[in-house]
């Protein structure tokens, strides 16, 4: 795991390697976050790759919340999302299930979608399905620009859980 030295050293590609697979389909991330460096800290890496998100176009930034995958939805049932989403969706017990839960997913995911024009994104790392399923229920009544902020929020929570097991804060 390099230090977070190491990685301000790295040449852009190299950077865009390692950091793009951080935000779900989005290496653009790592590559506008590449040109803040040097970063002090993770933190700073972070914060860095976050405000890229956030100061991307509107119709970008729909399009990279459209990047993420549906929580029990199609794609983890069909095993095509990231590494990164099958081993948080697992961890979470979403590959595995009882069929009120499944059922469950199956519709709130179209009702969510339809209502805010991207899919429900949550860090489900720490919450139990009940929990997830509780959050999906209140946050579907939030208003488009509250659940745009919350969906980010929990981006940033995702995003933040992945670089550290990618970069070490401190130089050996």
């Amino acid at each position: 795991m390099p230090d977070i030295a190491a990685v301000n050293d790295l040449e852009r590609d190299a950077f865009v390697v390692l950091l793009g697979g951080v935000f779900e389909h989005a290496a653009w991330v790592a590559e506008a976050a590449w040109l803040g460096r040097p970063f002090a800290s993770v933190s700073d890496l972070h914060a860095a790759m976050m405000a890229a998100v956030r100061a991307t176009p509107p119709d970008r930034r729909l399009a990279f919340l459209n990047g993420h995958p549906e929580l029990a939805g199609p794609e983890a049932r069909a095993k095509s999302m990231t590494a990164e989403s099958v081993s948080e969706q697992g961890a979470a017990g979403l590959d595995r299930m009882p069929q009120q839960d499944a059922d469950a997913f199956d519709r709130l995911n179209p009702a969510y979608r339809q209502k805010f024009g991207f899919p429900f994104i949550v860090a489900v790392r720490g919450r139990d399905r009940s929990e997830i399923l509780a959050l999906f229920e209140a946050r579907l009544l939030c208003s488009r620009d509250e659940e745009a902020s919350a969906a980010l929020d929990e981006i940033a929570a995702i995003t933040r859980m992945r670089l550290v097991r990618l970069v070490s804060e401190a130089s050996i």
